[in-house]
This record gives C-alpha cells, sequence and structure tokens, in this order.
C-alpha cells in the first residue's frame, strides 16, 4: 500500500522575465501595506534590483524600509534585528529578495512579528510551535533551496553553532516572483551548490522504504535527470536562459512536496547531519550535502537495495552489474563523478574541514537530540552511525 499523503501548495508563482517588477502589485493584492524589503549582499542594491522593487512598491503607494545583511546559513541574531525594525515600523508585510537564506530569514522574522510573546528560536528548538505568521512574498534570485515555495526554513543560532530547522503551512509566501534572468550573474561554484540542493531535496524524499507511487517516481526521475542535465549546460554557458529557468523551475519543485507524494516524508539524515556541519564550520549547504552523502548511501544501501538500483539505472544511468551491489556502488560513484563536474566536493577533505574526533561526537549527540532519537527513514541512524558516517566522508 502507498503511504498516505497531503499536499498543499498555495503559493502563487509568476515566473519568466520580468517577473520582479509584479512586487508592488502582488503585496497589495495579498493585503500588504506597510513592506520590510529582506534582502542579503550589496550585490542586489548594485545590480538596481533592489531599486527596481522599491519603485515597484512606490507605484502602488506602499511604504516600504529594507533590511539588507542576511548571510548564508542565516542568523538568528539578524532575525532578532528584522523583528525589532519590523515592530518600530509597523511592519504587516515581509517581502523577500535573494535565495533560500533570505527567505527562511523573512519567514522567522514574519513568525516574529506575528508572535510577539515568544521567542522565534524556541520554534526550532521544539519548546513551542504556532500557526500565526505574518504574509510573505519571495523575489528568487537563487535556484537552490526551494524555500520560495516550501513551508519551513533553516536558521543558525550564531552564539552556540546550533542550525535547526523549523515547519508551519503558515509560513508558506503567499507568492513567489521567478525571473531566470536574476541567476545568470552568480558565481559556479554557487551554482553549483544550489544544484546540490535542488538534487538532495528529491533524494530524499527518493530514498525511502515505502511502496512508492509510480507518478511520484517519474516525475522524482525525471527532475533529477533534468537538473544535472542543465547544470552541466551553465557550466559552460553560464548565461544560458533556458537552463537558468530549467533549473529554477526544478528547484522550486523539488521542495514544495510534489516529489514526496507516498513516501512518508522520505529520509532527511543527510540534511541533518549536514546542518550540524553547517552550523559548526559555517559550510555552503548543497556542498556540505555532496561532501557527505556518498557516505551515507555507502552505510545504509543494504536496508533498500531495490531503490539504491532503481537509482543508479533510471536517474544515473549505469549499465547493470553483475550484482545488485556493484550496479548499486556504479550509481554512487556516478553521482561523485557528477557533482564533481560542478565543482561540489565529495568528502570532507575536499569540503576543507577536518573535524576532530569530539566535533564528530559532537555533531553526532546533537544531530540524535533534535531528531528525538533516531534519524532517517532508510535506517534510522543512532550517534553511533552517524559518528561512523562522519569519519568515511573525512
Amino acid at each position: 500500500m502507498y503511504s498516505n499523503f497531503e499536499f498543499y501548495a498555495p503559493t502563487k508563482i509568476v515566473f519568466g522575465k520580468g517577473a520582479e517588477e509584479n512586487a508592488g502589485k502582488m503585496v497589495k493584492a495579498f493585503g500588504g501595506t506597510r513592506v520590510l524589503i529582506h534582502y542579503g549582499s550589496q550585490s542586489a542594491l548594485r545590480s538596481g534590483l533592489i531599486g527596481r522593487v522599491q519603485q515597484s512598491l512606490d507605484a502602488e503607494g506602499l511604504y516600504h524600509v529594507e533590511l539588507g545583511g542576511v548571510v548564508p546559513n542565516p542568523h538568528l541574531g539578524k532575525v532578532y534585528e528584522g523583528i525589532e525594525l519590523g515592530r518600530k515600523e509597523g511592519i504587516d508585510f515581509i517581502l523577500a529578495v535573494g535565495g533560500g537564506s533570505v527567505i527562511d530569514s523573512s519567514k522567522t522574522i514574519a513568525l516574529g512579528l506575528a508572535n510577539p510573546e515568544d521567542d522565534v528560536w524556541d520554534y526550532y528548538i521544539g519548546k513551542k510551535t504556532t500557526n500565526k505568521s505574518l504574509p510573505i512574498g519571495c523575489i528568487l534570485t537563487l535556484a537552490a533551496a526551494g524555500s520560495e515555495m516550501s513551508g519551513g526554513a533553516v536558521i543558525t543560532n550564531e552564539k552556540n553553532g546550533l542550525k535547526r530547522d523549523y515547519g508551519a503551512d503558515c509560513m508558506r509566501a503567499r507568492f513567489s516572483l521567478l525571473n531566470p534572468e536574476l541567476t545568470m550573474t552568480l558565481p559556479a561554484y554557487q551554482t553549483g551548490c544550489g544544484v546540490a540542493d535542488i538534487l538532495m531535496h528529491t533524494m530524499e524524499r527518493f530514498f525511502n522504504l515505502c511502496d512508492n507511487m509510480e507518478m511520484t517516481d517519474r516525475i522524482s526521475v525525471t527532475l533529477m535527470r533534468n537538473v544535472m542535465k542543465y547544470a552541466k549546460v551553465l557550466m559552460k554557458e553560464p548565461d544560458n536562459y533556458k537552463a537558468r529557468a530549467e533549473i529554477m523551475w526544478a528547484g522550486t519543485l523539488s521542495h514544495n512536496d510534489l516529489t514526496g507524494c507516498g513516501c512518508a516524508g522520505g529520509d532527511w539524515a543527510t540534511h541533518n547531519m549536514e546542518h550540524e556541519m553547517g552550523g559548526m564550520f559555517d559550510v555552503a549547504h548543497g556542498a556540505g550535502l555532496a561532501a557527505i552523502w556518498g557516505s551515507w548511501a555507502r552505510y545504509v544501501y543494504k536496508a533498500a537495495p531495490e531503490r539504491f538500483v532503481k537509482f543508479a539505472l533510471e536517474v544515473m544511468g549505469v549499465m547493470p552489474g553483475d550484482h545488485d551491489e556493484d550496479t548499486i556502488e556504479s550509481g554512487i560513484q556516478a553521482m561523485e563523478r557528477f557533482y564533481h563536474q560542478i565543482g561540489m566536493p565529495v568528502n570532507m577533505r575536499e569540503l576543507g574541514i577536518k573535524p576532530t574526533e569530539e566535533q564528530i561526537a559532537f555533531m553526532a549527540a546533537s544531530c540524535e537530540e533534535k531528531a528525538g532519537g533516531a534519524n532517517g527513514q532508510v535506517i534510522p541512524l543512532k550517534k553511533e552511525d552517524m559518528e561512523e558516517i562522519y569519519r568515511m566522508a573525512l
């Protein structure tokens, strides 16, 4: 029997060239009157994007203030700054202009403004939950996290190094404006990190112990193959609009739960283990995922060999080996070769970190605590399992 599931995707998408010009009209349509424009680096200012967004809001008579400075692995401190500013200015709508880090920071600010009696960090460490949030909208500049259509966010508490996630339907963006042209100036490394994250969002759902729906599997396989195809194009032609468009749309679909229908939620052990690496070493999320996935796969594949064979044959296109284990290893190696093709690491050494035994033990224990016990679906990983996977990835 298939696993029962719910699918909820209320975000309105406007896709294509000039999509960001709709910002003012969309904010107004969803009831915004006083807007916080939240963004990351100075490049959003230098490129003129923030200026165009401001003009769009001005054209609709909407009050706005700005807060920049979001960093990768977005910091709780910046969230608190946004909440304080939002309260001072009477903000009723958050407009995120950037990638997943900016969107996640915006979602968390929106939670804080809607729940003034709570510390938003309590949601991320499991002390509290909420179904209230200010509305947010997104203008996407990086195809990666899929946060523009998901109901979750990831925040790093820079004071203690903990990187934690929280999700609720109230956090879903009211609209997302997707213009592939806005991603054309990204460095190749950032593009590669985004691709790795997109792939992992579907792979986390693909590797499971369910009687999977054929329709969901076909969507997942096609999405992954398409991402890899056009990622290779972008490594040579970074301004190729078709390739940027294909990957941007795949990034959105990979994390709006479409590829998770019927999979009982998926595995997510690789993501959770990478969150510990990101919190401790501040590594790029996509690169961290690529660095640890192969070790996770080699550790757990015997619990779901048919899924790993299917992945090897249908996604990676390898020839069947004499034994399933040969086919599976060929599939893992093929994915690692692809990661290298797009400039991604396949171990921690290539990522540029070398955790000590004490750090490995801390990350594994923290991951186990965050999961409330075992981590993952294919094999529920205990602390000792995760320690071994970290060591394999050194």
